[in-house]
């Protein structure tokens, strides 16, 4: 993937992650609660659960950003076939 295409890909991802963190409410009232996270977490599990999703939403945007990510699924793949 060109580098320009793969920066803005990482970009956009990168703000949807940000934006999942900042507008939690909004998150939940689009999807609901989620009855794992509130058994786990607790009273607002819910929110916490979908903040935690925004910042890893985020870290994978920068790993594509930054091309990291291509290695990560390499490397992945590599172990998951069993190949050398």
């Amino acid at each position: 993937m060109p580098v320009i295409f793969r920066v803005i890909l990482g970009i956009i991802v990168m703000a949807i992650g940000f934006w999942m963190v900042w507008k939690t409410e909004t998150v939940f009232s689009w999807f609901g609660a989620v009855p794992f996270a509130e058994e786990k977490f607790g009273e607002g599990g819910t929110r916490f659960f979908y903040k935690l999703l925004g910042v890893l939403i985020v870290f994978i945007g920068i790993f594509t950003a930054t091309n990291i990510m291509s290695d990560i699924l390499f490397s992945a793949a590599k172990v998951l076939t069993n190949t050398k």
